[in-house]
């Protein structure tokens, strides 16, 4: 039990030392691989990933009925 919490200890120790090292700039969202400035863009963005996992089994299932 010792050793798990003195594992957890030094894991979050190392883990707020490498924030505070990291440089990250403070704004919000400056680590994400896309831009959130632009609310239009990004539910554009959100509707077609979340609509092309949706509508794939209708799709497949379509596609079985019309062969």
């Amino acid at each position: 039990m010792l050793a798990v919490r003195n594992l957890l200890r030094a894991t979050r120790s190392f883990t707020t030392s490498a924030l505070r090292r990291g440089g990250h700039g403070g704004e919000v969202g400056d680590n994400l691989p896309f831009s959130i400035n632009n609310r239009y863009k990004l539910t554009l963005y959100f509707m077609l990933f979340f609509g092309s996992g949706f509508s794939l089994p209708f799709l497949v299932v379509r596609h079985h009925l019309t062969k």
